[in-house]
């Protein structure tokens, strides 16, 4: 009796169970296309729109008003520019009659907004910081001149100013012949009316600026100041204030820009003339006004872009520094 035995097969015991096959690991193919040809076209149409106009409005038209500054031109014609070199400049400074008053009102306009409507903005941010009831509503009130346009501003004051119907000769009964107050047309008040004005808008500015830094302050301070018995006048004097140090920056150079850059509120009110008188009115009236000295007007805007630029760079490098540091 023959007994059959089964014959090994080296191949066969070599292949393994049928089980699960285990997934295939998949080959990069190369970097994988995220965008198509119409995201990447419509990415460079949003992108390079807005940086074309950017650089032809903002940095062409300055370069352009640096070279201009050296020259006269009438606008008529790029043939009739010629170079005067540093002329513009010297009659500037030396033969104007209206440059160094304009320089005198953009000071007072700093001053003014820096000494009062920047405390009545801290003081109201203090306020609205204490969660007092409606204050969202309170919010929208401050804040409001600050949306609407400087020209509507104008306008709605000068009804208030009017001499014959305006709100405030009508309180102080100074809209009879003979008691009028022409707050508009008088130089030696038509500058201050304006400030009021200006003021006005500039505290919901502030109160803006400073209510941001007030959120972002520690809540932990105002607690451990409190368990030291310190009292509310004393817990901001000493705590809260100096912790809003990068934001009064904000607010200084906020505000001298504010100074430099104000031109609307005046021309409405009276076209920057009789005792109003500005740099920023100085350099429309040169280069869009009768007489159309476009290389002059551009001298009289390159000393504002300095004095701005005094201010700019300072802050941007401190603020540099600091992230380099954090």
């Amino acid at each position: 009796m023959s007994i059959d035995t089964p014959t090994e097969n080296p191949e066969a015991a070599a292949v393994p169970s049928p089980g699960p096959v285990p997934p295939k690991k998949r080959v990069p193919q190369g970097h994988r296309r995220l965008l198509t040809r119409r995201d990447r076209i419509t990415l460079a149409f949003m992108a390079g729109v807005p940086t074309v106009l950017h650089v032809a409005l903002v940095w062409l038209t300055a370069l352009a008003s640096i070279a201009l500054a050296f020259t006269t031109w009438d606008g008529i014609g790029f043939d009739s520019i010629k170079w005067v070199g540093l002329d513009n400049f010297r009659q500037l400074f030396t033969d104007n009659p209206q440059f160094w008053p304009a320089v005198q009102h953009n000071v007072i306009w700093f001053v003014v907004l820096i000494l009062i409507p920047t405390p009545m903005g801290l003081f109201l941010a203090v306020q609205l910081d204490k969660k007092i009831r409606f204050s969202r509503v309170y919010q929208t009130a401050f804040f409001l001149p600050v949306v609407v346009s400087l020209a509507v501003t104008g306008f709605v004051w000068q009804l208030v100013y009017n001499p014959d119907t305006g709100l405030i000769n009508s309180l102080i009964g100074a809209n009879r012949p003979g008691h009028y107050i022409d707050w508009i047309g008088d130089p030696h008040l038509n500058l201050w009316a304006v400030l009021v004005a200006a003021s006005w808008r500039h505290t919901g500015y502030m109160m803006i600026l400073y209510l941001a830094g007030l959120k972002g302050v520690d809540p932990s301070l105002r607690e451990a100041s409190a368990l030291d018995g310190a009292s509310e006048w004393q817990t901001f004097k000493n705590v809260i204030f100096p912790t809003l140090r990068p934001t009064n920056t904000v607010v200084l150079v906020v505000t001298i820009i504010e100074a430099l850059r104000a031109f609307d509120l005046v021309f409405v009110f009276n076209k920057g003339a009789q005792g109003t008188e500005l740099l920023s009115i100085l350099v429309t009236n040169n280069i869009i006004g009768e007489s159309s000295r476009i290389g002059y007007g551009s001298a009289i805007a390159v000393v504002l872009l300095v004095i701005s630029l005094a201010v700019i760079i300072p802050y941007l490098i401190a603020t540099f520094r600091k992230e380099r540091r954090a």
